[in-house]
Formats: structure tokens, sequence, C-alpha cells
């Protein structure tokens, strides 16, 4: 169950491929941008979002696409509704991790395991915004072409077995997390395109019921 879980875990996260268009941001270029996007994320208090999730197998010659939404809920409520190809949800919630595979329900403790406790602080943060002051990460930042990137190192050996590198992508003028990319310990990754989103809709505790 744990392994599964994990997996999913990681699967959730992602992102796009490296730009050669990418140019390091300067001290001055970095203060503006994270004043900018910390700004914006204290002003969200709820979340909605369509997505599509890619994810890149080295020995696949086409990315397996899966869609549903997102929502939070500060401080921490979370869900993940997998709707296409299948029904498939991930809640965080009072410190647990509920899913619910078809119908099928499960829970896990989150208080039991570091590394659970430490990936849920990553996707809370990775939705919000609201990373930069975390010392489990070497931060560096990039400018693209109408975007803005930000690339996390975890420090954690234990993590590190699992997580290589997170990569944050930011909409240059709205300062929100437009997609967010997981490389893997191989070559593996996986990549979620948020869009249409809404921010700070009325959003009921009951939607995060497993």
């Amino acid at each position: 169950m744990q392994t599964k879980i994990y997996l999913f875990l990681f699967l959730i996260i992602s992102g796009f491929h490296l730009s050669a268009q990418e140019q390091k941001m300067t001290d001055a270029e970095i203060a503006s941008f994270k004043q900018d996007v910390n700004v914006v994320a204290k002003k969200i208090k709820t979340l909605s979002t369509d997505f599509v999730q890619y994810k890149h197998l080295d020995f696949l010659s086409k990315d397996i696409e899966t869609s549903g939404k997102m929502v939070f809920k500060e401080p921490s409520l979370l869900q993940w509704q997998y709707k296409k190809p299948y029904n498939y949800s991930i809640t965080f919630k009072n410190g647990k991790i509920l899913i619910n595979d078809e119908g099928k329900k499960s829970a896990v403790d989150i208080g039991n395991s570091k590394i659970f406790a430490r990936i849920n602080k990553l996707i809370v943060g990775s939705v919000s915004g609201n990373m930069f002051d975390d010392k489990e990460f070497t931060i560096s930042y990039f400018k693209l072409k109408g975007q803005n990137l930000a690339k996390f190192i975890p420090k954690d050996a234990t993590l590190k077995k699992y997580i290589k590198q997170i990569e944050l992508t930011f909409d240059k003028e709205e300062a929100t997390v437009v997609q967010v990319k997981l490389l893997e310990s191989s070559e593996d990754y996986t990549r979620i395109v948020l869009k249409n989103k809404v921010i700070n809709a009325k959003i009921d505790d009951s939607v995060f019921t497993n």
C-alpha cells in the first residue's frame, strides 16, 4: 500500500522540459520575483483548477495522459480528483492521506512517516507558491519567455532517493504556479499543466470528504 501511495504522490507533481532560453535571474530579480509570488500566495484562500497530467517513462514512445481537477483550501486541505481515464482521488486532510480508488477507500496517517509529511508540505507549497523559505531545498531561479522558473533540489538524503529535482513554473504576470515538474532519480518525469484556475471562490469543507 505504501509503495503505491509513494508512486501516486510523485505522479501528481509535474512540469516541462528544460528550455534553451533559460536565463539565470540576478539577485534583484530573485528578490522581486519572490516578493510578487508571496504577495499573491498570501491572498489565496481557495483555489480550484483543471489539470492534465503527462507521465513520461523512458521505455514508452508516448506519455501516459490523465486529467482531472485539483481543489485547495487554506491552510492545508487539498484534493486531486483524477477523472479520465479512471476515477481516483487523493485528499490531504487533518494529517491524513485519504484515497478513493474507484470506490475502494483507504487512509494513511501522515504523522507516521516523515517522508509523507515532507511530500504533503511540498505539494501544498507548490499549489500556493509559498515554498521559497523551505530550508529543505537548494533553490535556483531562471527567466523564461513570459514565465519564471524555480528549481528545487532536496537537501535531505532520504527525499533525494525519490525526487531528484522539482521545477515550479510561474506565470510572470499573475505570479501563480502554472506547471510543476518532478524529475525522478532516473530519466523519467511527470508533467501536469494547470488551467482554468478559479481563485477564492467559496469551497465547502465537504468537498474534501473521501
